[in-house]
């Protein structure tokens, strides 16, 4: 009998050595390294044979890419129009999608109610559960009113079994929750390892691929954010979408960050309710309706998700520090972006801010990387800097350079049509963006080519110098 040869494995990255390191040569990680028995390469090749049932359908043949017959994905409509946006328009046949995000975010409730929606409209659904029992899930089906025979549940985590499932079902969409509790019977390292993700997801992959079914596979999240298991995983679905949120805070958003039938920029907003995830038509009303008028440090910036522009309050706290190092603290920004406002007011505007502490976060718990939010964010340190109130009618867009400049942003129509629709009453944008467009009649729109000019603009009171 052959000897069994080991080998260790990094948990995060995938990395393999012979021997055991404390810290990963890939990743730079400590004490990831997990020693794990190493496959055969015969037996290998046997579970990859899969994917050669994909050659069925002529793909493995090259072919002239004039003969290729092209034409747009047939898609399944969910129902639920924030999903479809961040999907790319529904649910394509045959695809494999990476769900995401934080332990009870509501994750397993939004497919849960996908499964029920697809259900209804004559679709079967297996929905397959490594972490609950076919009653858990039950229970939290009756919660959400969820009752259909096309839905059928199942509670196993070997994905022999699982596969076995789905020739007997044959249905349109799977539901795997989560990838982290299946495991392959030829692969004896532990369930949610890094041989074990890797090899359950290719045998899902080739399933999708070769069978026309939609495949939906749960991920579980380190506490750095990201999904656990080797960054390859990622690579090897179609889609990648994240569930985040704060758990204090009701609202949710799906985001796209791999997608290759659609747009990585679109965001979804939900409401978590007791009777499940409920959509938000209109995020900016949500995120504006607590806004006190009248106080300093706080102004209303238009951010662009997408192709959605949605509009929300950043607010600012500057008070004097005790610590020789003053804090900057941000929630929902980068904190290297508001170092940099906090340098070009001070070397540009004079303002002495290198002995004040900075608290800065974005009202609602959504987390905004645009530059265009710049201004905003420059406007709110100057306001609770020198206490002086904002116009509660305003709104600031644009990217702030380092020399105190303000440059032009993108599609800068569609910021001002909903900052107009919510009832703002003026605009102030970089003077470059106001040229080639007529803005509408019930919103003033005024042009800044500099920091002072547009802090002159906004700050009521505004003292002649700094």
């Amino acid at each position: 009998m052959a000897k069994q040869k080991t080998k260790f494995v990094c948990q995060d990255c995938g990395y393999e050595s012979s021997k055991w390191m404390g810290r990963c040569p890939g990743c730079q990680e400590w004490n990831t390294m997990v020693e794990e028995l190493e496959v055969p390469s015969a037996k290998r090749n046997s579970q990859g044979a899969g994917f050669r049932s994909i050659g069925e359908r002529g793909t493995m043949q090259p072919q002239p890419i004039t003969k290729i017959t092209g034409g747009e994905e047939p898609r399944w409509d969910t129902s639920l129009p924030e999903l479809n946006r961040v999907l790319g328009g529904g649910i394509v046949p045959g695809s494999l999608v990476l769900f995401g995000g934080d332990p009870g975010i509501g994750k397993s409730t939004l497919l849960l109610q996908v499964s029920s929606i697809l259900a209804e409209k004559g679709r079967k659904v297996l929905y397959v559960s490594g972490e609950e029992s076919v009653k858990q899930t039950k229970l939290r089906a009756e919660r959400l009113g969820v009752d259909s025979d096309n839905l059928y549940v199942l509670a196993e985590t070997n994905v022999a079994l699982i596969e076995n499932a789905i020739d007997q079902t044959k249905p349109a969409l799977v539901i795997i929750d989560s990838i982290q509790t299946v495991h392959h019977a030829d692969v004896t390292s532990a369930p949610g390892s890094v041989a074990q993700v890797r090899e359950s997801t290719s045998l899902f992959m080739t399933i999708a691929k070769s069978r026309g079914i939609a495949i939906f596979i749960v991920g579980h999240v380190t506490k750095q954010g990201s999904i656990a298991g080797p960054k390859m995983l990622e690579h090897m679905v179609d889609s990648v979408l994240y569930f985040e949120g704060e758990r204090h805070h009701t609202y949710r958003i799906l985001r796209a960050v791999k997608n290759r039938f659609g747009s990585t920029n679109e965001i979804g907003i939900f409401e978590m309710k007791e009777t499940g995830l409920k959509e938000v038509k209109n995020p900016s009303e949500i995120f504006l309706e607590d806004r006190t008028e009248g106080s300093s440090g706080s102004i209303v910036v238009a951010s662009l998700e997408g192709t959605r522009p949605v509009l929300v309050e950043v607010q600012a706290l500057i008070a004097p520090s005790s610590y020789a190092n003053p804090r900057r603290t941000a929630t929902g920004i980068d904190h290297n972006r508001i170092a940099l406002l906090m340098a070009v007011l001070e070397k540009r505007l004079g303002m002495l801010l290198q002995n004040q502490d900075a608290y800065l976060n974005v009202a609602g718990g959504v987390k905004l990387d645009e530059p265009a939010i710049d201004l905003g964010l420059a406007v709110c340190i100057a306001s609770s800097f020198r206490n002086q109130t904002t116009n509660p009618g305003d709104v600031v867009i644009g990217e702030v350079g380092l020399t105190g400049e303000i440059r032009r942003v993108s599609r800068i129509e569609e910021r001002i049509q909903e900052a107009a629709k919510l009832g703002f009453t003026r605009a102030i944008v970089p003077s470059k963006n106001i040229e080639g467009w007529t803005p509408r009649a019930n919103i003033e729109v005024m042009g800044a080519a500099s920091l002072e000019e547009a802090l002159d603009l906004v700050l009521e009171g505004r003292s002649p110098t700094w």
